[in-house]
């Protein structure tokens, strides 16, 4: 049996950088997303959705992103199988649900509202039905990131 060295403390007790810091040595900027005057958009992947960026991007120097969607009319097919080139990307639903098929993960996988998902970054997967009231959180990292449609379904979903 291994033993612990005593010399060392657990790493939660260490800090991972010298801190703390003044607000102009931050490791990101201050950023502040007000509902008050938001600004919705339709620049996103889905034209039947809405889209406000809450700033996390340019506090963090593109590093990650946050967007609220929001669904704006009813869904009329399924997105497609297609994937994202991000190494993370997270999905927390506010209200209503939605329902994935993930390449590598038998059966449907439906969140609804308090739901969230560790989305598997750069697995394709295709969004199948949702709520027409849908909202969501989505983090990804990097903020800016490509997607690339499928010619077909992965196994086993051919």
């Amino acid at each position: 049996m291994a033993q612990l060295d005593q010399a060392s403390p657990p790493p939660e007790t260490v800090p991972r950088y010298d801190g703390p810091r003044e607000l102009a040595q931050s490791l990101s900027a201050f950023a502040q997303a007000s509902a008050a005057g938001a600004t919705w958009n339709r620049e996103g992947l889905r034209a039947e959705s809405e889209y406000r960026d809450l700033g996390l991007a340019q506090a963090t120097g593109g590093r990650i992103g946050i967007k609220h969607i929001r669904a704006l009319t009813p869904m009329r097919a399924p997105t497609g199988w297609h994937w994202h080139d991000m190494s993370a990307h997270y999905v927390y639903v506010l209200r209503g649900w939605l329902t994935f098929r993930f390449g590598g993960v038998a059966g449907d996988v439906t969140l609804r509202a308090g739901d969230g998902l560790s989305q598997p970054a750069g697995v394709p997967h295709n969004v199948i039905a949702r709520s027409d009231d849908l909202e969501l959180l989505e983090l990804n990292e990097p903020a800016e990131y490509g997607t690339w449609n499928l010619a077909e379904a992965p196994a086993p979903w051919r």
